[in-house]
Order: C-alpha cells, then structure tokens, then sequence
C-alpha cells in the first residue's frame, strides 16, 4: 500500500550486472505532484535505476511500487500509468507530427475520438498548426523534444520519466520546456526527471544525487545548497563528486 500521497516508493532497491552493483539499496519516495530530479554523472546509475522503476529491468533486490504496482509483479501496470521520454528515442523520424501522435495514442489505448481531440488540443497549444503535416525528422531537435514531451502526456499519466529530456538542446528551448513541466506539475503531474545539468537541478521540488550508483544526497535545492554550504547545485554536486 502506497503510504500518503506517494506515487513512488522504494526501499533498498539494488541493480547488479555480475559482480558490478549498478545501482546500490537505494530508497526514496516522490510525492504526486512534485519535479523530482534524479541527477548523477553519466555512469551514476540513473538510468539503470530509472529503467527499473517503469517496469523493463528486474531489480536484483530490494521493493518499489510505482503508481501503486509493484515493479517487479505488476510492471505491465506500471506501464498503462506512466509516460515515459528519453533523450535517445521518443518520436518516429519517418512519420509525420500528426501520424506520431496518432500511433502512440493508439499504443496508449486511446480511442480515435480522444485521439483526434487530443491532436488539436496539442496542436493547439505548442502551436503546431504549420507543422503537423511535416515529417518530425525534419524538425529542429528542440520542437522534437517538446513535442515528445506532449505524446508522452496524451494518455494523461499519473507519473512522467524524463531520462535526459533537455539533452544537446539550446537554452532558450530548454527554457520553455521546463515551463511546459512546470505547467503538467501544476496540474496534479509527477515529474521524475533525470539530468546532468546542475542548473536543472535548481527547478526541481526536490532532488537525489547519485553517486557510483549510491543516493549521496536528498533534500530541496535550497537545502542541500544549506547543507553542502554550496552557492549553486553544481558545486554541491562537485563536493559529492569529490567525496
């Protein structure tokens, strides 16, 4: 049973590759509702750790419940009742904005009306109008971003993973994407993010860094900058880094 308002709950939740510990007896929680940054060097564990909370890979040990399933018994749960957008993959190059939506409603189980009302919706508020037709390879990376963001919302999930959204983007975009996460929070959204730019970090309600795979720290920007006796989130990170 998922205790208060927590939509995410792990206890001791470790990933091993052979003799190598991935990701090592973690646990936290996230709170509906809240930007919770999960940062980390490349090689961190972030991403391993991420891939178990939305249900594709077995922990070796420990409990989390995502959404109220348990990752390991009911991950087919966990799937139906999050979105999910990496850096790496998220829209198909070869198929047109519109043609994109309609096929990810479709795997969302959306019926064609609720598809249609939600490509005009999204239409709508990106100000896609232009560009619905036009191929998403065709696109500027930063309008590819934010439009993935957007599918990944179509099915109106409790939770929504970001594994390096704002990845090789220009800052104005990665500007107007944090409003748009800002705005889907504000709505009742949790928005677990993982990010390797420390100055993302300064948006999130909260925030873990991870550390050769261990939780070093959690706490809210302003605490942990308390804490660390650090003037921005990238020099707590350095301490943490540096041991």
């Amino acid at each position: 049973m998922m205790e208060n308002n927590n939509v995410i709950e792990v206890k001791e939740l470790t990933k091993m590759f052979g003799d190598f510990t991935a990701v090592s007896a973690i646990t936290f929680e996230v709170k509906q509702g809240e930007i919770f940054g999960f940062l980390g060097a490349n090689g961190a564990g972030k991403t391993t750790a991420m891939k178990m909370l939305i249900g594709i890979s077995k922990p070796t040990a420990g409990d989390a419940k995502v959404a109220g399933f348990d990752v390991v018994s009911e991950a087919e749960n966990i799937k139906k009742n999050i979105g999910y957008m990496s850096q790496k993959f998220a829209l198909y190059d070869d198929l047109t904005v519109k043609e994109n939506i309609t096929f990810f409603g479709g795997i969302y189980g959306l019926t064609r009306a609720k598809i249609k009302e939600k490509t005009r919706e999204l239409t709508e508020e990106l100000g896609l109008k232009d560009l619905t037709d036009k191929l998403v390879g065709s696109l500027p990376l930063g309008w590819k971003q934010k439009i993935a963001f957007s599918v990944s919302l179509l099915h109106e999930p409790k939770i929504v993973f970001l594994d390096e959204p704002t990845g090789g983007v220009d800052p104005i975009t990665r500007r107007q994407f944090w409003e748009m996460i800002y705005k889907s929070a504000n709505k009742g959204t949790t928005i677990f993010v993982t990010t390797h730019y420390m100055d993302e970090a300064e948006y999130c309600d909260r925030v873990s860094i991870m550390v050769n795979g261990k939780i070093e720290a959690l706490d809210s920007p302003t605490k942990l900058k308390e804490q660390y006796g650090a003037e921005t989130m990238n020099d707590v990170f350095l301490k943490l880094a540096r041991g």
